[in-house]
């Protein structure tokens, strides 16, 4: 879809697609996961949650990953900086959003552990809380989704690779909500075969 259709504000979601896999040394978002691939299981979880809209960040492997997604109700978009890194997707995902939205979720595609009843935990903590930063914590640690308030727009933006898209919260300490949930998986992603091995053994 072009982004002049990305014309509703509200709550975003961002899925990040667009890396070379270079670990798994094929493209991981099209492995087997469950009875979808890992791409099609997150955009599930995302759209199945109370995001209102979803936009996918592609790069590498940009038409394998499109012709299994282009029916799903998503928006994507090209990052041609796939190259550089994940948060080069990020700030591409960042300039498609319309001028009015509300907050992004911010996800990497690689997490398709990460439910839509999670995903609803950090928006309604977002909602009641009145923070410009909200993430889940399990056991003391962060994990995804990322949720960001729009004001921030144009801080991700000036963002280095070396600071990091997780460097807002270091920055702005007083504006961060952490969410405990009892769920290990928005620790973990799929890098490697080991990974991937991994969570198909946790939903056996």
């Amino acid at each position: 879809m072009g982004k002049e259709e990305n014309t509703k504000s509200g709550l975003w979601a961002i899925i990040l697609a667009g890396g070379e896999s270079k670990r798994m040394k094929s493209p991981k978002m099209l492995l087997p996961f469950r009875d979808k691939t890992i791409i099609e299981k997150a955009i599930e979880n995302v759209t199945a949650s109370e995001a209102e809209n979803t936009v996918v960040v592609l790069g590498a492997f940009f038409d394998e990953i499109l012709s299994r997604i282009k029916d799903m109700p998503v928006l994507t978009c090209y990052n041609e900086n796939y190259k550089e890194g994940m948060l080069s997707s990020v700030k591409c995902g960042f300039r498609y959003l319309p001028e009015n939205y509300a907050a992004v979720l911010v996800f990497q595609g690689d997490q398709p552990m990460i439910s839509s009843g999670i995903i609803n935990d950090v928006i309604n903590a977002f909602s009641k809380s009145g923070k410009g930063i909200v993430m889940p914590v399990f056991k003391n640690k962060r994990g995804h989704p990322l949720l960001i308030d729009r004001k921030y727009r144009d801080e991700v933006a000036k963002l280095s690779n070396e600071e990091g898209l997780r460097s807002l919260a270091e920055k702005y300490p007083d504006d961060v909500l952490e969410v405990k949930v009892n769920n290990p998986e928005i620790l973990r992603d799929i890098d490697t075969h080991e990974d991937y091995i991994r969570e198909l053994n946790q939903i056996k």
